[in-house]
C-alpha cells in the first residue's frame, strides 16, 4: 500500500516540477496559484483512489 501511495505521489511531483515540457503559455497555468491548490488537493485525494482501485492488486501482494 505505501509503495501505491509513493508512486502516486512521485507521478504527482514530476508532473508539477516538469512543466517545461508545455508549451510556454500553458506554463502559468501550471505554476498559478489555482494550479498549485488542485495539485495539493491532488495529493491528498489521489491516493486514496489508487488504493481504492488498486486493491485487489495491493492484497494479494502485488501481484505475488
Amino acid at each position: 500500500m505505501a509503495a501505491s501511495v509513493l508512486a502516486t505521489w512521485v507521478a504527482l511531483l514530476v508532473l508539477l516540477l516538469a512543466p517545461a515540457a508545455l508549451p510556454e503559455h500553458w506554463q502559468y497555468y501550471v505554476r498559478s496559484p489555482a494550479g498549485v491548490g488542485l495539485w495539493m488537493l491532488a495529493v491528498l485525494v489521489a491516493p486514496v483512489v489508487v488504493r481504492f482501485v488498486k486493491w485487489p492488486w495491493i492484497r494479494s501482494a502485488g501481484g505475488r
